[in-house]
């Protein structure tokens, strides 16, 4: 990141728009004037190019019916295919290696059902303590489903301070009992980055299959998941990517495997030339289409298109780049504004280390986070005292971190946060 003279006026916000690369994709989303969206980390805004990807889709069921599957500007039948030759360069793979397919969950099932074989001593997985809950609950139900018992099979590495995990304890964890492994790319509360590179290496020295929840990354950081011979990825498309709530998800599978049968198999898992044979023995697809299971949700693929035409146009490096520049800059002005005040970033620091947000630790976190939305800021409360702020590359300006952090001061200051309850929504 070029390095820039911090400036904690508001003049200098307006100064770093002005300087702005990215600032002409703002226009291309729905952004209400008189709010300050920081919650792209969750779900993703609607941007226009989104918004006529699934009118145009609508517009194939409306006018041709069925025929929709072969006809149209975007043919059903191939649609996730297609979508993922766009997708391929966000995570430097071979647009044979991944699929839009799923959900995250479904998907980690589809990949431990397929890459986990225990056999003799080599039968445990190993994760996180600090990865989001839903990837444990697939991994303690593929375990069960072996007839193993997750209380022993699954090891989860310890963090040294309850925000990081160290890249050295994955690989001490890495023993000759483990057979799997499945880690965040980016860890969902802290934000940091794990080093994927050098932990597929030390897995493959050891014989261990090892893959990445990307949902925290994709759309934000670079991957090159070929170049660095990672066995499997998965990932929801509806946070940077955009694609809309509950949106189709994604896989990888690296090409040394493809040809693999999938463990869990359906009617989409097989070669497209022999689909409609209705023949009662699959021929799996040669590609990661193989591990898709039922037909495609057409109508939530469909955002996507759009939404990966911007990725394509703003390039996922000059992202990146203001990705660091502008939490740098948050950074800064919690550090200028919010001193004294109970606030603990608990992110890294360091440019390498961190992702896409910014994660902030205070006793009082989801009553804050209830003042933030009243006053037009909307963050995300992570349980038991985070709140994450995620200034989105393609359409956050610096002059809205700006705003957002004096809002804060405020809040704070004048104690609005009392009013509310210190407890999360059902939905946080």
């Amino acid at each position: 990141m070029n390095e820039y003279k911090f400036d904690p006026s508001y003049a200098f916000a307006c100064q770093l728009d002005q300087q702005d690369k990215l600032a002409s994709f703002q226009k291309e989303f729905y952004k209400k004037e008189d709010t300050i969206y920081l919650d792209g980390n969750s779900l993703g805004l609607l941007s226009r190019r989104a918004e006529k990807a699934l009118l145009d889709v609508l517009d194939s069921w409306k006018n041709k019916g069925i025929d929709g599957w072969t006809e149209g500007k975007y043919p059903w039948f191939h649609i996730s295919e297609q979508i993922s030759n766009w997708l391929a360069p966000l995570v430097g793979a071979f647009s044979e290696e991944i699929i839009v397919t799923g959900s995250t969950t479904i998907n980690i099932h589809q990949m431990a059902a397929t890459f986990y074989e225990p056999k003799g001593k080599k039968s445990k997985i190993l994760a996180d303590e600090l990865t989001f809950p839903s990837d444990i609950y697939a991994l303690q139900s593929q375990i069960e489903l072996k007839g193993l018992d997750p209380h022993t099979h699954l090891v989860q590495v310890k963090s040294r301070d309850g925000r990081l995990i160290e890249e050295d304890d994955i690989i001490h964890g890495m023993t000759d009992e483990i057979t799997f492994i499945l880690l965040p790319s980016v860890l969902y509360r802290s934000g940091q980055i794990l080093d994927m590179k050098r932990l597929t290496e030390e897995a493959h020295k050891r014989g261990i299959i090892i893959g990445f929840d990307l949902c925290h990354s994709i759309g934000a950081i670079k991957h090159e998941l070929s170049e660095w011979n990672v066995d499997f990825a998965v990932w929801c498309n509806y946070k940077y990517l955009n694609s809309g709530p509950g949106s189709v998800g994604g896989l990888y599978v690296n090409k040394k495997h493809l040809g693999r049968s999938p463990g869990l198999a359906g009617w989409f898992s097989s070669r497209k030339d022999k689909q409609f044979d209705m023949e009662h023995v699959l021929t799996p697809a040669e590609d990661a289409g193989a591990y898709q299971l039922g037909t495609p949700h057409i109508l939530s693929l469909a955002p996507l298109i759009g939404s990966l035409e911007l990725f394509n146009e703003a390039g996922i490096e000059q992202l990146r780049i203001k990705s660091l520049k502008i939490t740098r800059y948050m950074m800064d002005l919690i550090e200028h504004e919010l001193k004294d005040r109970g606030f603990t970033i608990g992110n890294p620091l360091d440019d390498l280390r961190r992702g896409g947000h910014i994660y902030l630790e205070h006793k009082e976190a989801a009553r804050i986070c209830k003042a933030l939305k009243v006053n037009g800021v909307i963050p995300d409360f992570r349980s038991p005292n985070g709140i994450r702020l995620a200034p989105v590359a393609l359409y956050n300006s610096y002059s809205e971190v700006w705003k957002s952090i004096q809002i804060l001061k405020k809040i704070m200051d004048e104690e609005q946060y009392k009013q509310f309850e210190n407890k999360r929504e059902v939905v946080a």
